[in-house]
């Protein structure tokens, strides 16, 4: 039982830190948290949520893109961002569910040689303060961070 409550109470302090750090106009650049690995496959699907249509990943997550990638295709997140922000990383091609445009997918790569699911020449992240499939708290963070439309704007 000892362990549980650790586990639920360094949990509970990396939400704590990662929304302290990301609710205050910055980036979102300050704090760490673990990033999951790259899919064999990734899917991108549309999922419907408070803030209209969405694209979310296969586990439902929501998917956001970050303003200064600029639309250009390549990601300008790393390091702390990227701890906080996992990029949606693939091993094959990415995939699109019901409403996904599949012609919008793609991939870039990363300066580590991974490769990151892009929509619309967006990379594609999910944010490590969502804790369930249908959590939006990264929206709006910094002014910089948006959920995807499925048109591949960011709704803002």
């Amino acid at each position: 039982m000892r362990r549980t409550g650790t586990k639920m109470f360094a949990a509970g302090s990396m939400l704590v830190l990662a929304l302290t750090a990301c609710s205050n106009g910055d980036d979102g650049n300050e704090t760490s948290a673990d990033q999951g690995e790259p899919a064999a496959d990734a899917v991108v699907f549309v999922e419907d949520s408070d803030l209209g249509q969405i694209l979310v990943d296969a586990e439902g997550r929501t998917l956001y893109l970050f303003l200064p990638d600029d639309q250009g295709g390549e990601s300008t997140c790393y390091d702390d961002c990227e701890a906080n922000w996992p990029p949606l990383a693939v091993e094959g091609d990415p995939t699109g569910g019901d409403g996904v445009d599949g012609a919008m997918l793609g991939t870039t790569e990363r300066e580590d040689g991974s490769v990151q699911v892009t929509y619309d020449d967006w990379p594609l992240y999910s944010f490590a303060a969502d804790e369930t499939a249908d959590d939006v708290n990264g929206q709006g963070v910094g002014d910089v961070w948006y959920v995807v439309s499925p048109d591949g704007e960011p709704i803002q």
